[in-house]
């Protein structure tokens, strides 16, 4: 079955460049393309995407807040939304991540990586820009308070329960995460739900940055990338 994919950016050159790209990838297919938040809430309802294409500009609500409104939206499992940007702030990177983003991709990625990015979180990993990631690695794992914070935080944690939030915080995926562990991915979701419970949060992506601020992740560990 095709990843079913939601294009929503305000520029109509790049919405046809993007559906263009679609329609030669194999495995993907475009259910609808949205000019604004409206749009893009009123076709996320009504198609329910695997993944999103958010521009962070879209007008009305931004992509930022347009992802928030449709993650919470949706009726079961909400779709996977990867922000996307001529350029973005750190404030812009963090608050997608807390809305729920599953990734940051710039606008001069090239077409093969971002196909592959498409593929990527729709399977539950993370995709971001190589130089996104190093400004979320700078963020997170370089902050003072993250040393100072970090041991009340995980110490609500079992070994396994942050053993596993480490393993998602990298990117992989459930199915990747219990090949390693050599456990079952019923298990892998049981443990990532109770430390999401302990630790206050909703999303995986939530989950990455939590990893990065506590210090789980470090920069020489390998990172998804775009």
């Amino acid at each position: 079955m095709p990843i079913k994919v939601l294009i929503a950016d305000g520029h109509a050159l790049a919405r046809l460049g993007l559906l263009t790209l679609l329609s030669s990838a194999p495995g993907l297919r475009a259910v609808g393309e949205a000019a604004d938040s409206d749009g893009a809430r009123a076709l996320a309802a009504a198609h329910s995407p695997d993944v999103i294409l958010m521009d962070i500009s879209l007008p009305l609500l931004g992509g930022i807040a347009t992802t928030q409104h449709i993650v919470e939206a949706a009726p079961a499992r909400p779709p996977r939304v990867i922000v996307t940007a001529s350029e973005v702030s750190d404030d812009e990177i963090q608050s997608a991540l807390r809305v729920g983003a599953a990734g940051i991709l710039l606008k001069d990625t090239s077409p093969q990586k971002t196909i592959a990015s498409i593929s990527a979180v729709a399977t539950g990993d993370m995709a971001f820009s190589p130089s996104v990631m190093e400004r979320l690695i700078d963020a997170y794992t370089y902050r003072a308070t993250a040393t100072e914070t970090a041991g009340s935080t995980l110490a609500m944690l079992t070994m396994r329960e942050t053993e596993v939030l480490r393993h998602v915080a990298k990117g992989r995926s459930n199915s990747a995460i219990a090949r390693e562990l050599k456990i079952s991915e019923a298990t892998v979701k049981t443990h990532l739900n109770r430390a999401m419970t302990k630790l206050g949060i909703t999303s995986r992506a939530q989950a990455v940055a939590l990893g990065y601020e506590c210090g789980l992740v470090v920069p020489s560990q390998p990172q998804p990338v775009a």
